[in-house]
């Protein structure tokens, strides 16, 4: 999963294609970890294909508040597939339906714990609210990210990209 969002498709396919080896009949692999890998191979792409994404994830769609194992222990990837599935409709420009999907991770958050998508769900919400139109709410989202972001480290990345979208709604 974290080799996909960085962009190494290669490597990310080589480790799908030895769960799906490995693990034919695991549930969780057959329909959490790989549907979602599969859409994000769909949405890395020089033409992202949203729509082979978001079906990607529809076998998963049963399964989305399940805990797995492969990937998923301590916790961690319970909320993956909704993750996923947000970023693409984002993708498809269906804002309104990925903020749906990013609002189902933080209102679930006893199954996110301390894994980093409660964060990341909360920056991708803010970017939906916005790109739907709903400044109030996109400047709400984006106030409570950097709220908890306070201390991080203000050379990150995605906290400049966030703090720069927040700026632009002013």
């Amino acid at each position: 999963f974290a080799l996909a969002l960085a962009g190494d498709l290669p490597q990310s396919r080589a480790l799908a294609e030895d769960l799906a080896r490995e693990f034919p009949e695991d549930t969780s692999v057959q329909f959490m970890y790989l549907p979602t890998l599969r859409a994000l191979f769909s949405l890395n792409t020089p033409t992202p294909d949203a729509a082979a994404a978001i079906q990607a994830l529809q076998t998963a769609s049963r399964y989305d508040l399940a805990l797995g194992r492969v990937g998923f222990i301590g916790r961690f990837g319970g909320l993956y597939p909704i993750y996923v599935r947000g970023l693409a409709y984002l993708a498809a420009r269906q804002p309104a339906a990925a903020a749906a999907e990013f609002q189902r991770i933080l209102d679930h958050r006893s199954i996110v714990l301390v894994d980093p998508m409660d964060a990341m769900a909360r920056l991708q919400l803010a970017r939906a609210l916005a790109l739907s139109g709903d400044t109030v709410k996109a400047k709400s989202a984006y106030s409570d990210l950097l709220t908890l972001w306070k201390n991080a480290d203000p050379d990150v990345p995605v906290l400049k990209e966030a703090r720069a979208e927040y700026a632009r709604l002013h």
